[in-house]
C-alpha cells in the first residue's frame, strides 16, 4: 500500500460511516487489504487497478460512497478515524511478524 496520509484516513472513515457499525470493520480490512493488492498491481503493471486504483487507500475509499466529512465532535466519525487508524496499525504489524512479505 502506498504511504497513507491524513487524507487517506478522513476518506476511508467516511466510507466506513456509510455502512451499518456492524460491517465497518470488515470493511476497513477489506479496504487496507483492496489498496495493497492495487499498489502491487501499480508496481508490476505502471497503471492503475481499475477497481481499486493507484494503491493508496483514499483511491479505494473513493470507489465507494463517500459521507459528508463532520467534525470530531461527531461521535460516530471518531469511532470510524480510530477504527482506521487501529487496523492500519495491526495490518502493519501483522505484515512485520509474517515471514512472507509482497
Amino acid at each position: 500500500m502506498r504511504r497513507v496520509m491524513h487524507g487517506d484516513v478522513v476518506a476511508a472513515a467516511r466510507a466506513l460511516l456509510g455502512v451499518p457499525e456492524a460491517a465497518r470493520r470488515s470493511l476497513c480490512r477489506r479496504m487496507i487489504a483492496e489498496a495493497h493488492a492495487a499498489h502491487r498491481y501499480f508496481r508490476r503493471f505502471g497503471k492503475s487497478h481499475l477497481l481499486w486504483g493507484d494503491g493508496s487507500l483514499m483511491a479505494t475509499a473513493h470507489k465507494r460512497v463517500l459521507r459528508p466529512e463532520p467534525g470530531f465532535s461527531d461521535t460516530p466519525y471518531c469511532g470510524c478515524v480510530e477504527m482506521v487508524l487501529h487496523e492500519l496499525i495491526e495490518w502493519r504489524a501483522a505484515r512485520r511478524v509474517s515471514p512472507r512479505r509482497s
